[in-house]
């Protein structure tokens, strides 16, 4: 079987392509290789041993669906791909509108559809948990700079300002809120979220919906570290029930399909859970589930196969893990290769 792998930009802001692969190669029962779908000719995952056996360069979302449909069709013809596992946020509306044209090439995926996508984005998800009452903080869309003198109306400083893909900083002040503002918007589009900030202990959840409302597995951890950048260096699998109930709550009303993250903020104050984001894919972070009992991404192989999987109710707790960054050495013609063919062709 090979499986196409996207999101191998393994740097201080991870992808999760690296640890996926991880993960499928912990269940020795599938026989697989890996290729590498990737947007530049510097993404680690591609100088890393035993990720990839192949790599390919694909185009930006922005290059739009044909061209991006006609580069996978070409790759096909030579890769013969099963499988393709889209892992980044950005690109996921496209391969969403894309997945019957590649099921006709023989090349299949486990995605949610455009309307699961719609309901968990950022810019809908205060709407949604409303109206199935589950704790959401307060949020505004923000579109220009005039917007944020409306910040002061609705919350006190600091508050959070989050991009639609990606991105986000805790401002104190209007001058930090229109930076952050102009950072998010130059580089994601609008709107801009503006959120109420809410002190606490950060909690995410990693999950697999069946998409009929079932959750195959789901593995709750608590956040140990967290960058500058608000990324978990480092957390610990926890026994949460209430937080893998709501979790599962979430799934069955979206009846949402393919590997997710939940992201959650204990509230201080109230020490209530309350829901900050619904990544619709695989966290970076998701090496950990297998090692506590829930392989959710060969789970996830193995269901768009066509092959029976047990649902998972348990898992380990007190399994932590910790990222860290070393330097990885190659000869410049790889680099050179992968930069002028668009492939690279691991050991060969």
């Amino acid at each position: 079987m090979k499986i196409a792998v996207t999101g191998l930009n393994a740097t201080d802001n991870p992808g999760p392509g690296v640890p996926l692969i991880r993960c499928l190669q912990e269940d020795k029962s599938l026989d697989f290789t890996i290729t590498g779908l990737i947007y530049d000719s510097l993404e680690p995952g591609i100088y890393m041993d035993d990720i990839a056996e192949s790599c390919h360069l694909i185009p930006y979302p922005s290059s739009g669906l044909d061209s991006l449909f006609d580069r996978i069709r070409q790759i096909n013809e030579t890769e013969k791909i099963d499988m393709i596992i889209p892992t980044l946020d950005s690109e996921l509306y496209g391969f969403v509108k894309i997945q019957k044209r590649l099921e006709d090439i023989g090349i299949k995926t486990y995605l949610p559809g455009t309307d699961m996508l719609n309901i968990r984005a950022k810019d809908k998800l205060f709407n949604f948990c409303k109206s199935n009452n589950i704790n959401v903080p307060k949020n505004i869309l923000v579109s220009s700079v005039q917007d944020l003198y409306g910040i002061t109306k609705e919350f006190e400083y600091p508050v959070a300002v989050k991009g639609i893909f990606y991105d986000a900083y805790i401002v104190n002040n209007f001058d930090e809120a229109v930076t952050a503002f102009k950072k998010i918007s130059s580089k994601w589009g609008f709107p801009v979220i503006i959120q109420e900030y809410i002190k606490g202990s950060e909690f995410n959840v990693v999950a697999l919906g069946d998409g009929t409302g079932g959750t195959v597995g789901a593995v709750a951890m608590r956040k140990l570290y967290i960058t500058d950048k608000g990324k978990g260096w480092a957390g610990v699998s926890i026994e949460d029930e209430p937080l893998i109930e709501m979790s599962k709550k979430i799934i069955e009303k979206i009846k949402w399909r393919s590997g997710m993250e939940l992201e959650y903020i204990k509230s201080a104050q109230t020490n209530e859970y309350y829901l900050l984001e619904i990544n619709p894919r695989f966290p970076a972070w998701v090496y950990l589930s297998p090692n506590t009992g829930q392989n959710l991404p060969a789970a996830m192989v193995k269901l768009a196969m066509g092959e029976k999987q047990e649902y998972f109710t348990t898992y380990k707790t007190g399994i932590m893990f910790v990222r860290c960054s070393w330097d990885l050495i190659s000869d410049v013609s790889k680099l050179a290769q992968i930069s002028t063919s668009g492939v690279i062709y691991n050991g060969k």
